[in-house]
């Protein structure tokens, strides 16, 4: 029967997932369901009807039923780490066998996808190994498939992969080390200079969901350097990572500490540390995913730092108790943002060299900025006789004790 064509993205297509809960199958069918469940629509006119889970436990009868019945195929299946040699062979050379033939089976010609490794390329390091020995002999299957029934083939060689839900201890480095540092777990680094390349599974997903929409990316290979090219026989992530062992463990370092120095590290968008850090609090044990605060309190109320960067400033709340007036000073270049969560209060200001006062009324029930500017003296003012005023506070730099920029001086003279 003809199959899902690769730009026809109007019909609700069915999806077959092999290898569905391993780390990749897990993370590609959630999204696969959000969509799919309308609650992700940021991937444009792409319609998911039946998503099919295959995997070890499945059986052959829910194979034939799955290959018959759908329009994509995604095939994560494989083993990484066999109890001997031979099994490498078998997981992904021969089950890859029995999906080809059983689409055959049915005369379903809808598109295909190999999850292979860079492994495969079998050059360097890897020239030996089995793994990538079973890696090849899938792909040479998938385009021998692809040659024989002109179906659309679209063949993967991941590097090192790292994001939520990849166990430890078994096939990633990246997965090891967030887990082993957010349990205070040791963690054994050889040579910290070591290269590593890695691809981000949420950049994974959205290839595939690319792919599912017929817009894929192609390469060809330079030993076992990607080189994207447009009608590449390979297909590729366009988005990876290289970077050392060392940077890796520093960075994880600084954010197993993050919770005692307050410090978020730059995490620009897009870049390593942003998925670095995503993939890091997502193996955090249950007792470390709240920790307690440093609360300045006094007859006044409390003031308390929230978070802190090195060149975006930092974040505090303070809350003033029921009449009680704080604040009183001024700055020479550093500048703030007040926002009244909740309460109701006056914020005053005065430039130092005048007399003339602003004010600006504030309440939780209109949340709004105001902005504390440099070389005004001013102050909050908690304007109930019996509610607390809760303020956020954002200050363009971190608190430097040594060099405070903060001069006493009342508002109102």
């Amino acid at each position: 029967m003809p199959r899902y064509a690769a730009n026809n993205t109007h019909r609700r297509m069915n999806i077959l997932v092999t290898g569905a809960r391993g780390f990749v199958g897990r993370n590609l069918c959630a999204q696969l369901r959000n969509i799919a469940e309308g609650k992700n629509r940021s991937y444009g006119d792409v319609a998911i009807g039946e998503i099919f889970e295959y995997d070890i436990d499945s059986t052959p009868e829910e194979l034939d039923d799955y290959c018959r019945r759908a329009d994509f195929v995604f095939n994560l299946a494989g083993v990484n780490r066999p109890q001997n040699a031979e099994e490498f062979m078998r997981g992904n050379y021969g089950f890859a066998s029995t999906l080809l033939n059983t689409l055959k089976k049915h005369n379903n010609t809808c598109p295909v996808m190999l999850s292979s490794s860079i492994q495969a390329t079998l050059v360097g390091r890897y020239a030996d190994g089995e793994y990538g020995k079973s890696k090849r002999a899938g792909e040479e299957l998938f385009f021998d498939y692809g040659k024989e029934t002109g179906v659309r083939v679209l063949v993967y060689r991941f590097p090192n992969l790292f994001g939520k839900w990849c166990r430890p201890n078994y096939n990633s480095a990246v997965a090891t080390f967030c887990n082993n540092i957010a349990n205070d777990l040791p963690i054994t680094v050889n040579n910290r200079s070591t290269i590593l390349e890695l691809l981000y599974i949420d950049d994974l997903v959205n290839e595939m969901i690319a792919a599912l929409k017929g817009e894929e990316h192609h390469c060809e290979f330079d030993g076992i350097d990607t080189v994207m090219k447009a009608d590449g026989r390979y297909c590729a992530v366009p988005i990876t990572h290289k970077v050392t062992l060392g940077e890796i463990v520093n960075l994880l370092e600084s954010f197993r500490h993050q919770p005692t120095t307050l410090l978020i590290p730059e995490i620009a968008s897009n870049s390593f540390a942003k998925k670095l850090y995503s993939t890091y609090l997502s193996y955090l044990p249950a007792e470390r995913v709240a920790f307690p605060l440093k609360m300045n309190v006094d007859e006044r109320g409390s003031f308390t730092e929230i978070l802190r960067t090195a060149s975006c400033g930092q974040m505090s709340v303070n809350i003033s108790k029921p009449g009680i007036t704080k604040g009183e000073h001024w700055h020479n270049t550093k500048w703030e943002m007040f926002v009244i969560v909740s309460g109701h209060g006056l914020i005053e200001m005065r430039r130092i060299c005048d007399d003339e006062v602003i004010r600006f009324e504030v309440s939780g029930e209109k949340i709004e900025v105001v902005q504390a500017l440099p070389g005004y003296t001013h102050n909050i003012v908690n304007l109930s006789d019996k509610d607390d005023l809760v303020t956020l506070i954002w200050v363009n730099e971190p608190f430097d004790p040594s060099h405070p920029d903060t001069y006493y001086e009342k508002v109102n003279k």
